[in-house]
């Protein structure tokens, strides 16, 4: 199992009530569970990550099943929820 970061950016940090914390995985998708029993007591956490989109050390892997993406000892993962804004 590797160990690393993981980091909560905008509604993902809210939701968490920490901008990062670290993860003890071998997947990405066992990270996002690990992180989910944690913040059991947070029920907004859980809603949050099934929009969010993720980066592992900055490679964009998206929203989609995450079995199969590896982690690596020293890994960060960003956890990006829908952002909005801009000008009319």
């Amino acid at each position: 199992m590797a160990t690393g970061t993981i980091r909560y950016w905008a509604a993902a940090k809210a939701a968490a009530g920490t901008a990062e914390e670290p993860w003890r995985a071998g997947t990405l998708a066992e990270a996002l569970d690990a992180a989910r029993e944690r913040h059991a007591d947070r029920p907004e956490f859980a809603r949050v990550l099934e929009r969010c989109s993720f980066l592992v050390d900055g490679r964009q892997v998206g929203s989609g099943d995450h079995s199969g993406v590896t982690l690596r000892d020293g890994s960060t993962v960003e956890v990006l929820p829908p952002f909005a804004g801009g000008a009319r």
